[in-house]
């Protein structure tokens, strides 16, 4: 899927000749409205000192009993002779868990009360297609027709008219799941993919804002609606990009990571105030068919790295700011034969930020004995839906949780204040 505001368009990057493309934004906003909605000129601002949830999908189906570790178990020993995290090298281990060594980077975190490991999470039922898997984690409600994600019912629980501004995906082009539906969204790669044609030269854009705005107003109908919305958007976009330029980073994120880039610009929005509300990130590589302990350590270290990183850029900020992992799935216990391990099903999530009660694991633990698996997986013992109800419960307790996520009775684990 393209860009909602680029839309695949060679001339989407700002130059002088794009007063003489008037035709081209046409075409480009009627598509932006069509992915966006129809609130496009609700206000410059949101709510700038909100609550900010930031979803981080670890894609590829995270190993769950290698990051938090259930070093207790005899049965996960057995199961993983050449791949088993080592008992003595677990971080802040106690009578049943520990965290892999490569969370060092966010001890501080921990120790700080910060950061919480959740196991046993996942599906209601066993789905061990990525895609598939994914697509039901984030539209999160089982048996229905409606394709809208499950971000999407809570931006528009939050307020009769949602702002485009209020739910982001950072990272990729592709508009996940999660934030389809009939509140509006933006995607993009970099922030400087939110600016629209003629949004940074001020002086282009007070000239030609006229004739494009009389031109929209006299093709009337849909499509003039949506061109008019669209150069609203165009102004918008340079206000913001400045406010965002005024923030610059205050931290080191992992080197080469498109992780580490998307959390730093989400960090500058946050900080620049501009409304956000939700904020989602894909963290791939997680996909460990071979060579698990040295693959599983990397991608932690970048994970613990980039998310060090990203509390220390937001400073003050993240105080308001929420983040959760989710993964469409875990892996097997028992290792392969190319030391890795297949797609599972009970996983574990990381809670970090505000409202979290941190330094502690929180499970209904199964265990791992034969009789305790589920064809030979972890079981899953909490509908992950109900792990993200608890965080709206207390980050956004205005929303009907009922309307976010269907038919889920509340099931809290005490993660969260």
């Amino acid at each position: 899927m393209n860009d909602p505001i680029d839309c695949g368009c060679p001339d989407y990057s700002v130059s002088r000749r794009s007063l003489l493309r008037t035709a081209g934004l046409a075409t480009m906003a009627g598509v932006v409205t069509s992915m966006v909605g129809d609130v496009l000129t609700s206000t410059v601002y949101g709510e700038t000192d909100g609550n900010v949830l930031v979803v981080l999908s670890l894609r590829g189906g995270a190993d769950g009993l290698s990051m938090v570790v259930p070093h207790a178990e005899a049965a996960y020993a057995r199961a993983r002779p050449t791949t088993k995290v080592a008992t003595s090298t677990l971080l802040h281990a106690d009578e049943t868990f520990g965290l892999h060594p490569a969370f060092a980077p966010l001890s501080p975190w921990w120790q700080g009360k910060k950061l919480a490991a959740l196991h046993a999470i996942g599906l209601p039922a066993p789905n061990r297609s990525h895609f598939e898997a994914m697509e039901a984690v984030e539209d999160a409600d089982p048996g229905s027709s409606a394709r809208v994600g499950w971000i999407n019912r809570m931006i528009s629980g939050l307020s009769s008219s949602p702002d485009v501004l209020d739910q982001l995906q950072l990272g990729t082009t592709t508009t996940p799941t999660a934030m389809i539906g009939s509140a509006p969204s933006l995607s993009a790669v970099r922030l400087d993919d939110l600016a629209m044609p003629l949004a940074e030269d001020a002086r282009l854009l007070q000239a030609s804002s006229a004739l494009i705005r009389s031109s929209y107003a006299k093709a009337g109908g849909m499509v003039g609606a949506a061109g008019i919305d669209a150069l609203d958007l165009a102004t918008r976009a340079r206000t913001i990009g400045s406010a965002v330029k005024n923030q610059p980073s205050r931290a080191t994120y992992a080197q080469y990571s498109d992780a580490g880039t998307a959390l730093q610009h989400a960090a500058q929005l946050i900080k620049a105030g501009v409304g956000v509300k939700a904020v989602a990130i894909d963290a791939g590589g997680w996909d460990h068919h071979v060579g698990l302990s040295w693959n599983v350590k990397a991608t932690i270290k970048e994970l613990a790295t980039n998310l060090a990183a990203f509390f220390t850029d937001l400073g003050a900020a993240g105080d308001r700011v929420t983040v959760v992992t989710l993964s469409e799935f875990g892996r097997r216990l028992q290792e392969n034969g190319s030391a890795g391990v297949d797609h599972g099903y009970g996983n574990c999530v990381l809670a970090m930020g505000a409202g979290v009660r941190g330094g502690q694991y929180y499970a209904r633990w199964p265990g791992l004995d034969a009789g305790e698996q589920v064809d030979g997986d972890l079981a899953v013992t909490t509908d992950y839906r109900s792990v993200l109800g608890e965080i709206l419960a207390s980050r956004f307790p205005t929303v009907d949780r009922s309307k976010v996520f269907p038919g889920v009775a509340a099931a809290p684990l005490g993660f969260m204040a």
